[in-house]
Parts: structure tokens; sequence; C-alpha cells
């Protein structure tokens, strides 16, 4: 007598291990796309200019609220901290700032953060306005 062959199994492509590797790259790309976006600032009362016009994305957004005093990415920080906080950021002649302060803010504040990206060698500072 011969032997009984058992039935020959197909093979099958599960799906769910694949939903699943699928939905861990779709998170960590969101994850990666939101770390790098840039900072958008704090919500200012920005003056207006009628010649304004759109600059490429800084590295940095220092934002100058009411009180004088300077915001980066969320940390509130004096000048000598800011100033070192930008030579510390490697080439500092190719950092790229902008500056975004309320209406209100005086302008020494104003030419105060400007004297500190200077002393801390950054050449391109732009000054954040809003369009007339």
């Amino acid at each position: 007598m011969l032997p009984q062959r058992r039935p020959r199994k197909k093979g099958r492509v599960e799906i769910i291990p694949m939903i699943d590797v699928m939905l861990f790259l779709l998170v960590f790309f969101i994850m990666i796309t939101l770390q790098m976006i840039t900072d958008k600032g704090l919500k200012l009362d920005l003056p207006t200019s009628s010649e304004t016009r759109e600059l490429p994305h800084p590295h940095f957004v220092l934002n100058i609220v009411k009180d004088g005093g300077v915001v980066v990415k969320g940390q509130k920080m004096s000048l000598p901290q800011l100033q070192g906080f930008l030579a510390g950021d490697g080439d500092a002649k190719h950092t790229q700032v902008t500056i975004a302060a309320d209406k209100m803010v005086p302008f020494k504040d104003f030419v105060h953060v400007m004297d500190a990206c200077q002393k801390a060698g950054v050449t391109s500072i732009g000054i954040a306005a809003k369009p007339a």
C-alpha cells in the first residue's frame, strides 16, 4: 500500500503584518516631517511694510516680545545666551536669522538683538513684517 499524501497547502500572503509595517513607516515619516517644519515663532503684532518679500526659510526665528525678551524655539534667552547660542551653531557666517519684533517693542531692544547676532558672527539677518 502506498503512503497517503497530505494535500498540499497553498502559500498565503499575510496582510496584517504588512499593514503593521506600513503604519510604523507612516508614523515614522510623520514624526520626521514634523521635526523638519521651521519655527514659525510666536503670535506677534508685526509692523506692516509696502516693500515686503518672501525670504528663504531661516535657520532661526528670533522673536522679540513686548517686554524686550527674546524667544528662540520656545525658549526665552538673555542677550548673552542668544549670542552664545548663535555662535555655537557651527559656521555662524552661514546661519540665517529672521528677527520678528512686536510693533510695540522699543527700537533699542531690536538694536540690542541685532548687535548680539553680529557679535556671534551672523551676517544674514532678515526682518519680519506683514505686507501692507
